[in-house]
């Protein structure tokens, strides 16, 4: 059959996304890969400067996705279907662009791990994102923003003559367009994808990629790829460089022969090909291969303890087979990010497809006969001239316009367009895609100031062009505001207090009372945080405090329970348990539901001395949708109201936490470390 690219709709339980939180993420939500190497850790040159390179200092300005819940029901997802004789691939425009099956017709075999269902998870860097398929991360280590956000699509044409499907976007962190070209050759068993990351501007900038494959997971799958030392990370936030493929007594290149998640980023030596693959107990599997450009291979594991094994129970449907992940990336490892010049590009070809080898000899001991026969086996299948031919045949069609367009990303893209006037052949950024929440940015740039009435606007630009027109315009509540916006988003902390500080002389509500209520957090100073977390929660739920915060004009009401997340653990930092219960109460009783304010309730209890009452809470039971990637908030808090019921009154010793341990194990279902305890 000729290679077909078309539309469908496919149907998976799913919770919902949900509104985006209204506070703007100036502090991110923590960040589980900040690393700790020792001095005698011997990196190389080039990776050591790049794990410095440019890290966030928030997540500005992407909005934090927590609205999600999980409850899921039956909903209609759009999908696109790339489909030749051989493959079918299925991609989720509106969800980041995922691969959602890669499925080969002539073994009958899905080569992806393919999720049941449609459940978010706070593991991207602003928040949901869900398990399964193959993903395209881009901007920052972690998970990228877009997981959960729709792209452009369109159908282009591809170098063989037929179609490829295009996804594009604006990539806002890095402020960063990019593009993800998916095509299947006649008659071919892999899936070719050809990515394009551009720097229009003309300073430097930094650039994270990696391509996030999950495999099934077995007890006797295995993964492979061309090397002899990996770098690990695990939660304990170090990094070190250990044999492949057995260390510390096992063999990691069998995920389940782990206790605990850790990431195994390979050294491929230089001139190698680049591969990753993962093979089942008959030696069939997944591979993964691209050009040079694309350096960094990786395996990720759960491990087989208790919360390596919760996370994936939480991540889909109990019973449900579990994943491992193997991935490509840019650099050696995920911790880095590598600099691309003004008017560059990072271009590079991947392949997916199907890999049968000799099952004793990948399952053999001999490390380097199983690295060789899956090298040999894949050369056979798809011979490493062949990749780079086609990423040559394919650098032409890079800059073909779209001639079919199958979705719609973000209007964000046409807004910098429409500032720069600039042209990007092969990923057009339509003036037709300008939004809403586009609308008053293009206002500052017709006439030079943001509108003078209505709600401040929503999510913001704060790259450096848009500070300059912020600082050009005239002052007021909402350009004092977002210049502060920009300003921290710079680094430049000082300034942006002094304008949010203007900003409240102007009149705004409770937007510049919690900005700097989160910059006396940073600073450092409890009880300052404290009170002006308060003042803004105060401010919101008067009437005159009442201030939407984006397009949907959310009313101050509605951004009570998001300000209530940020100020009862300030309140609590301050020693302020009294007061922070007080503010809970002003919440309504369906707010108080959520897992997330039975546990600050608890914590409040615990506070005030009543480590019973607030037992009851865990006893009795609740989940924290949105509870993020190494968070150990649930296992602190039990240990600490199980230290207070064994300590009485009396102080926390030695023994006294030995005995909370001891009398009161942490149940189950709170079990979420990422690390060994």
């Amino acid at each position: 059959m000729a290679t077909s690219v078309r539309h469908t709709t496919l149907t998976l339980p799913a919770a919902p996304i949900g509104p985006d939180n209204p506070l703007p993420a100036l502090r991110g939500a923590g960040d589980p890969h900040r690393v700790e190497i020792p001095e005698d850790t011997g990196l190389p040159a080039d990776m050591a400067r790049q794990l410095g390179y440019r890290p966030l200092r928030s997540l500005l300005p992407a909005p934090l996705r927590d609205g999600y819940g999980r409850r899921r029901r039956a909903t209609d997802l759009d999908a696109i279907v790339i489909e030749n004789d051989r493959l079918r691939a299925t991609v989720l425009p509106g969800l980041g662009g995922r691969v959602y099956s890669l499925y080969h017709k002539p073994t009958d075999r899905e080569l992806l791990y393919r999720n049941p269902v449609l459940q978010p998870a706070a593991f991207a860097l602003n928040g949901a994102w869900f398990s399964g398929g193959i993903e395209w991360n881009i901007g920052a280590t972690g998970h990228t923003t877009l997981s959960c956000a729709p792209l452009h699509a369109a159908r282009v044409q591809a170098p063989d003559g037929g179609e490829m499907l295009r996804l594009w976007e604006w990539e806002r962190l890095r402020d960063l367009p990019f593009q993800v070209d998916l095509w299947l050759p006649d008659g071919a068993d892999f899936l070719y994808v050809g990515v394009r990351v551009r720097n229009p501007h003309h300073h430097t900038a930094p650039v994270y990629w990696w391509s996030n494959i999950a495999v099934p997971e077995q007890a006797d799958s295995r993964v492979l790829a061309p090397a002899d030392t990996a770098w690990h990370f695990g939660y304990a936030h170090t990094l070190r460089r250990v044999p492949v493929p057995a260390s510390d007594g096992a063999d990691r290149s069998y995920p389940l022969r782990s206790a605990h998640p850790a990431d195994y980023f390979y050294e491929i030596p230089d001139g190698a090909r680049r591969w990753v693959t993962s093979l089942d107990a008959g030696g069939r599997g997944l591979i993964q291969t691209s050009t040079d450009t694309l350096r960094g291979r990786k395996l990720f594991l759960w491990g087989a303890a208790r919360a390596g094994r919760r996370w994936q129970q939480w991540l889909t449907e109990p019973g449900t087979d579990g994943y491992a992940e193997i991935q490509a990336g840019l650099a050696r490892t995920q911790l880095e990010h590598v600099p691309l010049d003004g008017g560059a590009e990072f271009a590079w070809l991947e392949a997916y497809g199907p890999l049968a080898a000799d099952p004793a000899t990948v399952h053999g001991d001999d490390w380097a006969a199983a690295r060789g026969e899956v090298a040999a086996r894949l050369e056979a299948a798809l011979p490493r001239a062949d990749v780079d031919a086609g990423y040559a045949a394919w650098r032409p069609y890079a800059d073909l316009e779209p001639k079919a367009h199958l979705a719609t990303g973000s209007g964000w893209g046409a807004l910098e367009a429409a500032r720069t006037g600039l042209d990007l052949p092969g990923t057009p950024f339509d003036a037709a895609t300008l939004g809403e929440a586009q609308q008053p940015w293009l206002t500052l740039l017709r006439t030079g100031d943001l509108p003078a009435t209505g709600p401040l606007p929503g999510p913001a630009p704060v790259a450096p062009a848009w500070r300059e027109l912020l600082e050009s315009a005239r002052p007021g509540p909402a350009t004092d505001y977002h210049l502060g916006l920009a300003q921290w988003y710079a680094g430049d902390r000082a300034q942006a207090v002094r304008s949010w500080e203007r900003a409240l002389a102007h009149g705004a509500g409770w937007q510049p009372r919690y900005c700097l209520a989160a910059a006396e957090a940073e600073a450092g100073d409890t009880a300052r945080a404290a009170d002006r977390y308060a003042e803004a929660f105060d401010c919101a739920d008067r009437p005159d405090g009442t201030a939407a915060s984006g397009p949907a004009a959310r009313t101050g009401r509605a951004v009570l329970p998001a300000l209530a997340r940020e100020a009862v653990p300030a309140l609590l930092a301050a020693g302020r348990s009294e007061e922070a219960a007080r503010l809970l109460a002003r919440l309504r009783p369906a707010e108080l539901t959520a897992g997330r304010f039975r546990l600050l309730t608890a914590q409040v209890l615990l506070a005030q001395g009543a480590a019973d009452r607030a037992r009851e809470i865990f006893d009795t039971g609740f989940e924290i949708a949105d509870l993020r990637e190494g968070d150990e908030t649930l296992s602190d808090t039990w240990y600490a109201i199980a230290e207070r019921l064994v300590a009485g009154a009396g102080p926390v010793t030695d023994e006294v936490h030995a005995r909370a341990r001891a009398e009161h194990p942490l149940p189950e279902r709170y079990e979420f470390r990422m690390r060994p305890v």
